[in-house]
């Protein structure tokens, strides 16, 4: 059993593919002790969380999932601990395991109670074994029954600390999405959380709503050999290897021009953005671009006061697009729409965000112009959409976008020839050909007006510095994209924000990598 940390790359396999590997593994060990061994590791990891527990109580479903959880109560019993379970299966209907496990949890000893209690308290422990992974799309929309119902309600306002057993009953495997029906109440947990994950770590636990439902996540693979099967996605690791240390030697033209174009004033349409071009800007300059220029689409904008004097403003025509690593869209308005198609044209290197976005997506013309940019081998490009702009782009809805957050950047990737950065809690990265890694860093600090921004900032920079005279360009960017998504997310943690963020302090607490 380990901890998930972020010292490599965890893949994440998704539901039928851990399901596959479950039957795999029956099948090679024979019946039963693969629920035996899944509630051992239930049970250690209940007794390191909880040693002095006053307390266990376990809800267990009708299925697999609560045969676990009844494996566990009877060694949990045996181990000394004050040991409640509310079962909601029956003898009659139980899975030849699960009906094993019950005759053990009896013979033990084990207190079965109709009720669960309502006085759970700090030092106590709840292990919520009711759905893991049996939950399937199928079943959602179906309201569960009132006895579940009650039994999840307890689970989720308990005071107490909760291990859930696989997976976060509701939770979808490979959405990070609550079954419809089985949301739970608006407010967050407020009490530590853990899952442990059986067989395969799954993408859900890392997106969508998984990390808040999860808590923090553990992995046990059962004694099985390492599972054959292709992940759906990868778990990001913390960056290394992309860029190599910066030579005492080098220079700012080693490190690639940045130039952000952006930011509508406020006499075309009385919505002023110049805020937003000015923030990737500065992310850029700390993120370690060589040079930042900044091309404003307001004519009124000469100097700010939030301008740093190491950015130098450009007018559009003087901006040498083939050369700099272009990053476009930020606050761009409406006015976006007059330069994006001869940047689409012409930049080799290009960010799109947000106005640049919005625009691609009702102009077949941009679209076009966005496809043919896939047939050049030299040119990069990658786009950083929120799950609003996803929608726009796929002609779809934020609802549909979030409930396969994967399959939605995957669809982005391949159907515009970029990168794709589907921006949320967990952060889905992806390119043509290749697997989605999902970013384990950040927090809701970053939920906050310009951070955005910031992240597409901080991608030009990685991009920008980029080695033209190496192979595989396309690989390297996606990585590149990859590092700025972790490093952005990881600045959002530090301690420095303790009291609150801004994007414009995000932007000055990146640094070079």
């Amino acid at each position: 059993m380990q901890r998930v940390t972020f010292d490599h790359p965890h893949p994440l396999h998704d539901l039928q593919a851990t399901r596959q590997i479950e039957a795999a593994g029956i099948a090679a060990t024979g019946p039963h002790v693969l629920m035996q061994r899944a509630g051992a590791c239930v049970a250690r990891l209940a007794q390191a969380l909880a040693p002095h527990a006053r307390l266990i109580w376990i809800a267990c479903g009708a299925g697999n999932n609560g045969g676990d959880g009844l494996e566990a109560a009877a060694l949990l019993h045996a181990h000394g601990f004050r040991v409640q379970v509310s079962w909601l299966g029956s003898v009659e209907k139980a899975s030849a395991d699960t009906l094993k496990s019950w005759h053990k949890a009896v013979a033990a000893g084990v207190l079965f109670v109709d009720e669960p209690p309502h006085d759970l308290e700090d030092q106590d422990l709840c292990i919520d074994a009711l759905l893991g992974i049996g939950l399937t799309p199928h079943d959602s929309g179906r309201s569960p029954s009132a006895a579940l119902r009650s039994l999840l309600d307890v689970v989720r306002g308990t005071r107490a600390t909760v291990l859930c057993v696989d997976l976060p009953s509701g939770l979808m495997a490979d959405s990070g999405q609550w079954a419809a029906g089985f949301e739970p109440l608006p407010s967050p947990p407020s009490a530590p959380r853990h899952t442990l994950s059986l067989l395969t770590l799954k993408p859900g636990l890392f997106t969508g709503m998984g990390r808040d439902a999860a808590g923090t996540v553990w992995l046990d693979d059962l004694q099985l050999p390492s599972p054959d099967a292709a992940p759906r996605a990868w778990l990001a690791c913390a960056p290394h290897g992309i860029h190599p240390s910066r030579p005492h030697a080098s220079h700012k033209g080693s490190w690639g021009d940045v130039a952000v174009v952006g930011g509508e004033g406020l006499e075309e349409r009385g919505m002023g953005m110049t805020g937003a071009a000015l923030l990737a800007a500065s992310a850029a300059l700390h993120a370690g671009a060589g040079r930042v220029m900044l091309s404003a689409l307001d004519p009124a904008l000469t100097q700010s006061p939030a301008l740093a004097p190491e950015i130098m403003l450009r007018r559009f025509e003087k901006l040498d697009l083939e050369t700099a690593t272009i990053v476009c869209g930020c606050g761009g308005g409406d006015a976006v729409r007059t330069v994006l198609p001869q940047i689409l044209k012409t930049a080799r290197r290009l960010v799109l965000d947000a106005d640049a976005l919005n625009a691609i997506a009702t102009d077949a013309g941009m679209q076009a112009l966005l496809a043919q940019r896939a047939r050049h081998a030299s040119f990069v490009t990658a786009m950083t959409p929120h799950p609003l702009e996803a929608a726009r782009l796929l002609g779809s809805d934020t609802r549909t976008v979030q409930s396969d957050r994967i399959a939605a950047a995957r669809e982005l990737a391949e159907r515009h020839g970029c990168i794709a950065v589907l921006k949320g809690s967990g952060s889905i990265i992806t390119a043509p050909g290749e697997t989605p890694f999902i970013n384990p860093t950040g927090n809701a600090r970053l939920a906050t007006g310009g951070t955005g921004d910031v992240l597409a900032g901080l991608l030009g920079a990685r991009i920008a510095a980029l080695d033209n005279t190496q192979d595989g360009l396309a690989r390297r960017a996606f990585l590149a994209a990859c590092q700025a998504c972790w490093q952005h997310g990881r600045a959002a943690e530090d301690d420095l924000f303790s009291r609150g963020l801004t994007a414009s302090g995000l932007a000055r607490a990146l640094s070079p990598m």
